[in-house]
């Protein structure tokens, strides 16, 4: 199978790279597909591998006695299990796994190490990496304490626009229930009002992206702090 050359790839974090240090890591990357609900990382295990992800989304959550909640996501931007492996720790007590279906490229988390403790370069842009997903988790925390359902679910559906390819979000009522932490009726209302409002149309098993600018609207500042922490820490590396 022939390495990846680094203008074939849609990951994001990947592109960032120096054309030295993508090459430091191209012969240890792996093309997989990634299907839905497959896992990534389970709790409390060593990583083995980190995925770049070059499309679908993969969820991170925590799970409790009240249920399991979405704390960030992972798409074509980032790395799967950077925060573990490049940080010395092993292991989290939070899994990931597939939420939308996709692919992406697989590394041994020794492998990656390895480059990540040779290059300067390549240290410094994972963990500004790292950074962003931290500002993305805290980001999520706040909003999730402050903003309602309406609120939430626009943020959460304009997180996943940015990661999908097109206007077509395959998700259902109960995981999005389970992913913003709430009940199952107050998804389907504030479903409801970003379809009236015409910012969406909702089907079963599918979200549309009608307007994206409305659904910012709505979002109301909760939604891109993250991302333009993402680019400057990244893209304006």
């Amino acid at each position: 199978m022939s390495q990846l050359q680094q203008s074939h790839t849609r990951n994001r974090l990947l592109k960032a790279l120096s054309a030295d240090d993508f090459d430091r890591l191209a012969p240890h990357l792996q093309f997989v597909e990634l299907p839905v609900q497959q896992s990534l990382i389970a709790p409390n295990q060593p990583v083995k591998h980190l995925h770049f992800i070059e499309s679908g989304i993969a969820s991170i959550t925590v799970e409790g006695s009240m249920g399991k909640v979405e704390v960030g996501i992972v798409g074509r931007e980032g790395l799967t299990g950077a925060i573990p492996v490049l940080t010395c720790s092993d292991r989290v007590p939070h899994d990931q796994f597939m939420q939308l279906p996709g692919d992406g490229h697989r590394i041994g988390a020794d492998a990656l190490y390895e480059a990540f403790d040779t290059s300067r370069s390549l240290r410094r842009l994972l963990l500004r990496y790292v950074q962003a997903e931290f500002v993305q988790t805290r980001q999520t925390a706040y909003v999730n304490a402050t903003y309602n359902i309406e609120t939430r679910l626009a943020r959460w559906l304009l997180m996943c626009h940015d990661r999908a390819d097109g206007d077509d979000l395959r998700v259902k009522h109960e995981f999005l229930s389970m992913m913003l932490g709430v009940q199952r009726s107050g998804v389907t209302l504030a479903l409801q009002n970003l379809e009236s409002g015409r910012c969406i149309r909702a089907r079963r098993g599918r979200i549309t992206v009608l307007d994206r600018e409305l659904l910012e609207t709505v979002a109301d500042g909760s939604y891109g702090v993250p991302e333009a922490e993402y680019a400057r820490l990244i893209e304006g590396a």
